[in-house]
């Protein structure tokens, strides 16, 4: 080979571009953005307690993340599709007393069934009225979540709903079967489904085209309003499950203004996760990531006897800290 083809051959050899070195440094910040830091906070909690790193602390951990994980999933359905979720924990509260109300006068079965069943509605509800309506959806559900609440409280009218004998629904969350708790068995299957249809399916695909650019997906032929609709749907059904497995944990349900919270959770966890609060992007994995990520600060705040009041401080600078690096990746895209 002539000497002038050696020097023709590293020009003639593909080169990525400055923009395709910034797509992937970006998703690879975004990809790794958790993982890094969920694995070093793991290993000093192991290192500065001796108790973190057992059977029963972290199976604990996993029973009391259960709910939430499971709404964080469809939750990043629904970020990913461009929308968000403010009425989860007014949806949670409202399945917790509806299965428990009726758990008084019928089967296990069938009350669980109405728990999870009341979730989807509403979560239909909220689906419909912000794809035909075209109401924002953080207006929506933040409404909504204000008429749930009164529902739940109707329902029980002010009054906590005991099932302290009716032992066959606490079997949905209480029983053990392979040295760990079936509230750990059921999160798994409904968590690594959503994660499945994110990642594997068309209507996943659709979700990421919808949240990134809707005009041109409509242009696509993609239905934009179905695919935001069945959002919603998974984000109500999950929330319904959710509280039908506390309810079946404690055998007990009140409309309690405090499960508003599990909204904040649920959304701190996916944005840490790297889902963009824009949509467009995430993956439910991370999004697992980012509420064991959450739960570890809290646990770890226990364990090693600190001021649990700088907790909530630690949250807020987290969730910050995540939309800055969503915003910084976005740029990097640009």
């Amino acid at each position: 080979m002539s000497e002038g083809a050696d020097r023709e051959a590293p020009d003639a050899a593909p080169r990525m571009s400055d923009t395709g070195r910034r797509l992937l440094d970006a998703d690879r910040v975004r990809s790794l953005g958790i993982l890094l830091p969920f694995i070093a906070l793991f290993v000093g909690l192991s290192i500065a307690s001796s108790a973190f790193l057992t059977k029963v602390n972290l199976l604990e951990i996993l029973d009391q993340q259960s709910s939430t994980l499971i709404v964080a999933a469809a939750g990043t359905l629904v970020l990913v599709a461009g929308g968000i979720d403010l009425s989860v924990g007014a949806i949670y509260a409202l399945s917790a007393v509806v299965s428990a109300h009726f758990a008084l006068v019928t089967g296990a079965g069938f009350a669980i069934a109405l728990g999870i069943a009341a979730g989807a509605l509403v979560g239909l509800f909220n689906g419909v009225v912000v794809t035909m309506l075209r109401i924002n959806s953080l207006i929506t559900t933040l409404a909504t979540s204000f008429v749930v609440s009164g529902i739940a409280a109707l329902v029980t009218n002010g009054n906590l709903i005991v099932l302290f004998d009716k032992h066959s629904f606490g079997d949905l969350a209480q029983t053990v079967f392979l040295g760990v708790k079936t509230s750990i068995w059921v999160m798994l299957i409904p968590t690594i489904g959503l994660g499945f249809l994110l990642a594997r399916t068309k209507a996943g695909r659709y979700m990421y085209a919808v949240g990134g650019n809707a005009q041109a997906a409509r242009l696509a032929g993609v239905r934009v309003d179905a695919i935001r609709v069945m959002t919603f749907v998974a984000s109500g059904t999950a929330a319904g499950l959710a509280g039908v497995i506390d309810t079946s944990r404690v055998l007990s349900a009140a409309a309690s203004t405090q499960n508003t919270t599990l909204a904040f959770t649920v959304i701190a966890g996916v944005v840490v996760g790297g889902t963009s609060i824009l949509g467009g992007d995430g993956a439910v994995w991370r999004t697992v990531v980012g509420i064991l990520f959450i739960a570890l600060i809290g646990n770890g705040y226990i364990l090693l006897g600190l001021n649990a009041l700088y907790e909530q401080i630690t949250l807020g600078l987290l969730l910050i800290g995540a939309v800055s690096l969503d915003v910084w990746s976005r740029r990097r895209r640009v």
